[in-house]
């Protein structure tokens, strides 16, 4: 050591040492000079508070995030990480006082300027059609994660990712409890109704494996449960015979971002005769609820829960 300054070393791996290095600050020659004796005081009783591993995983994880699919947004916002999240969907719907961010896309559209500007270090999508401008972003370098979830398995594995990915497990660990716990299945009703749920109306899609999957928990059977299996909506489209003949006893219905207009079923050729529309049976659940495969299925689910409950308690009161 001379005049008061050391050469640097290779720090070693342990908590009391990775805090030491802190109380040197580096010159423009690459040696390191200490600080006040004050200064040294405040530092060693705030780092050994951190390991070397939490230090490290804190620096390490994305600060700046931006959101293209709603579900990754509400998790993040849910696990503590929104203070990093710099850009969501249009499709978000925050929680009351949540601070605002940015608004980016929509959900088969992107504004990938205003994205870019945003300068993130980790944009999440969804959904192969999101598809086209995730490659686009990786192709500007942006690093892109996207996800694909189709079950309420791969929803949980892809929940319990994002939140590693921020270094909030404990958290998300917490909540993901809590996520099986809600969607346990319900007590079934038998005989068990038959369900239609429509995803949109032109052409009629038929909902997607996560919303069978519900449908058959909450005591319901799906009448395209065999169909389950088909990721994309395009294999999804059904005839409207296919409907009239399976005779649906509940219509579940949520058209991807517009509202469901009620009146149109009974308004389709042949459709007053369906048990569901001739009993009224006919429910909107919000796309945010039921649509966007992350932790707010919940809701979805209890809706489902609810409506199969009242209208069981009707049948038996007859």
């Amino acid at each position: 050591m001379r005049h008061g300054i050391s050469p640097r070393k290779k720090s070693v791996r342990t908590a009391k040492h990775f805090a030491r290095r802190f109380l040197f600050r580096r010159r423009h020659d690459g040696l390191h000079r200490r600080v006040s004796f004050a200064t040294r005081m405040v530092l060693r009783q705030r780092l050994p508070s951190l390991s070397v591993s939490e230090t490290r995983a804190r620096m390490n994880t994305p600060q700046r995030i931006v959101c293209l699919s709603a579900e990754a947004a509400d998790w993040f916002q849910r696990i503590g990480a929104w203070g990093r999240v710099v850009g969501v969907t249009a499709f978000f719907l925050p929680r009351p006082a949540t601070q605002p961010k940015p608004r980016v896309s929509g959900f088969s559209s992107a504004n990938l300027e205003r994205i870019e500007k945003l300068n993130p270090d980790l944009i999440v999508t969804f959904s192969d059609v999101q598809a086209k401008f995730a490659a686009e972003l990786m192709r500007r370098g942006f690093p892109v994660l996207a996800t694909n979830q189709r079950t309420l398995a791969e929803t949980e594995a892809t929940l319990t990712l994002l939140a590693r990915i921020v270094d909030c497990e404990r958290a998300g660990g917490k909540l993901l409890a809590e996520f099986r716990e809600r969607l346990a299945p319900a007590k079934k009703h038998f005989p068990r109704p038959r369900i239609y749920f429509e995803e949109w109306n032109e052409p009629l899609v038929f909902g997607i494996c996560w919303v069978s999957e519900l449908i058959e928990r909450a005591g319901g059977e799906d009448i395209f449960s065999e169909f389950k299996s088909k990721r994309a909506a395009s294999e999804r489209v059904i005839s409207p015979e296919q409907i009239l003949h399976a005779n649906p006893e509940i219509i579940f219905a949520s058209w991807c971002g517009k509202p469901v207009q009620i009146s149109e079923f009974a308004a389709r050729s042949g459709w007053n005769r369906l048990s569901a529309v001739r009993k009224n049976r006919i429910y909107e659940i919000p796309g945010e609820d039921i649509l966007q495969p992350g932790f707010r299925l919940i809701h979805g689910y209890e809706q489902i829960k609810s409506h199969l409950q009242t209208i069981s308690c009707a049948a038996l009161s007859h």
